[in-house]
C-alpha cells in the first residue's frame, strides 16, 4: 500500500511540474526591455506565436506532416483554440 501511495505521489509531482513548465504565448509577450507588449506589437506577436505553435502540432495520426486542405483546416481550428 505504501508503494502505491509513493508511486501516485511521484506521478503527480511530474505531472504538476510539466504543467508549470509549459509557457503560453501570453507569457512570452514581453519586449526587449522586459515590459509586457501592448497594442499592435502584442497582436502581431500573438498571431505569430500561435501560428508557430500550431505548425508544430500539424501532424497526422501516423506522424506525417499535414498538407493542403487538411493542414489549413487544422491550422484554423488550432489558432482559434490555442
Amino acid at each position: 500500500m505504501v508503494r502505491g501511495l509513493f508511486l501516485a505521489a511521484l506521478i503527480a509531482t511530474f505531472t504538476v511540474g510539466t504543467a508549470f513548465a509549459q509557457e503560453t504565448c501570453e507569457s512570452k509577450a514581453v519586449g526587449k526591455d522586459g515590459k509586457a507588449l501592448a497594442g499592435a506589437a502584442k497582436t502581431s506577436f500573438m498571431t505569430k506565436c500561435m501560428k508557430d505553435s500550431c505548425a508544430t502540432k500539424a501532424v497526422s495520426a501516423d506522424g506525417k506532416p499535414l498538407a493542403g486542405a487538411a493542414k489549413n483546416s487544422f491550422m484554423q481550428k488550432c489558432e482559434k483554440g490555442a
